[in-house]
């Protein structure tokens, strides 16, 4: 395993599913990743990468940014609102959009700072209490609320539940971000990235697969 042998599994997932080489972008999962490990990826020309954390991205990324040029940094973990500024000025995607208090939020920062970071709504397809994410029956108004509020929604995102089929719940987000026109889905991890590929994924998440096994909770 390691970040050729994905991107060769991803190349095969586009051609399986008759989809054009090169559309689906790879984010390299290097939360709570060893540095010499990240900065291995980095060395092998990688730049896009996925944060769970904004503390840990912040005391990552600031000085790997000054030695490597290029860095897309994606926000894959849930984000405190309290957290949101510290995370437009680290992140160039959030997946974690969420709630409405985070979108008003968003929008607020966005007219005062003049960027956005690329936004994914969060679907909780399974409907897991425990878990972020708006529920699909509410996924449609919650997506057309906050492009009113002009943020720049480019598609949604899932987590499966672990003990369900996963493909339910990529066809589920499919549909959800067709009828509501975007084009982003980011779904797929490392156990289940080429299933997702095949459902449309435009963004998978691998950590494990590339990195080894990581060294903390």
């Amino acid at each position: 395993m390691g970040l050729n042998d994905i991107k060769d599994r991803i190349a095969q997932a586009e051609t399986a599913a008759g989809r054009a080489a090169g559309t689906v972008e790879l984010i390299a999962v290097s939360k709570v990743q060893p540095n010499a490990r990240v900065a291995s990826v980095l060395d092998q020309g990688h730049r896009c990468f996925g944060e769970n954390r904004v503390q840990e991205a912040a005391g990552k990324w600031p000085d790997f940014r000054e030695s490597y040029d290029g860095i897309d940094l994606h926000l894959i973990g849930p984000l405190q609102t309290n957290k949101a500024r510290q995370a437009f000025e680290l992140f160039q995607s959030i997946h974690t959009l969420d709630r409405p208090k985070l979108a008003k939020t968003f929008a607020r920062l966005a007219q005062e700072m003049g960027h956005c970071p690329q936004l994914f709504v969060q679907v909780n397809t399974g409907e897991e209490p425990q878990k972020a994410g708006v529920l699909p029956a509410d996924a449609d108004e919650f997506i057309k609320d906050c492009l009113a509020l002009d943020l720049p929604v480019r598609g949604v995102m899932c987590i499966p539940p672990v003990d369900e089929e996963a493909a339910l719940h990529f066809a589920l987000l499919a549909k959800i971000g067709a009828r509501n026109g975007l084009s982003g889905l980011s779904m797929g991890m490392s156990s289940d990235f080429e299933k997702a590929i095949s459902f449309g994924a435009t963004h998978v998440r691998v950590g494990s697969a590339i990195f080894g096994a990581r060294e903390a909770g």
